[in-house]
């Protein structure tokens, strides 16, 4: 059984997902060249590529086959069967604000989206906007909305979905940084003093 909140908090990230995939579209459009760049990946960066959609089909999938399988809802000590109401709305919440400010961000990088990192392919720097309190809203916003579909559908897949999307930005931020610095300069490095990696007061040094 998934409660109500379980099955908003999957359509939430359907949803999402969708978005994701058009307004993804309408950048490679605008940009007229393809900004969908983790074929270009080598090595943990791969891992890492591989990770992010793992968690995306761990969050949207993991739900959908234990409720196929009930021999492997029974072994998870997480699964609730939707009994606990008030976290599955903290979680739908959650999970939708995390899918706005995902979307937000996104669409306001324009023809300088990309997903993942190459040589030679960066967009120019945007830093207006929600790249004003955070160099990463995109990323910020995912995991929040992974972290309401935990809480909306409590279950071992969906638990490990927020903290494998972590780790695969974790290195994702960290190729980009470097490629960034190397293609925009001066202003890219002006940009990571001054804006947090996530959200708050860590400075470059300390991020």
């Amino acid at each position: 059984m998934l409660g109500q909140a379980g099955w908003i908090g999957l359509g939430v990230v359907a949803m999402y997902l969708t978005a994701f995939a058009w307004s993804t579209a309408e950048a490679a459009r605008a940009a007229a060249r393809p900004v969908w760049l983790f074929g270009h990946a080598r090595g943990i960066e791969r891992l890492a590529a591989f990770g992010f959609r793992l968690a995306f089909a761990l969050a949207l999938l993991g739900p959908l086959l234990w409720l196929a399988f009930p021999a492997l809802h029974k072994l998870d000590p997480l699964w609730t069967e939707g009994q606990y109401q008030l976290l599955g709305s903290a979680g739908v919440v959650l999970a939708a604000g995390g899918a706005m400010l995902a979307f937000a961000a996104q669409m306001s990088m324009g023809a300088s989206w990309r997903v993942g990192v190459a040589e030679g392919a960066t967009g120019a720097l945007v830093t207006g906007g929600l790249y004003r309190f955070s160099r990463n809203p995109t990323f910020l916003g995912q995991v929040i909305l992974l972290a309401g579909v935990s809480l909306a559908t409590p279950a071992v897949p969906t638990l490990l979905a927020p903290l494998l999307f972590l780790w695969s930005a974790a290195i994702q931020i960290r190729s980009e940084e470097r490629e960034l610095e190397q293609a925009l300069g001066a202003d890219y490095s002006r940009y990571l003093s001054t804006v947090p990696r996530w959200i708050g007061l860590h400075s470059r040094t300390s991020s």
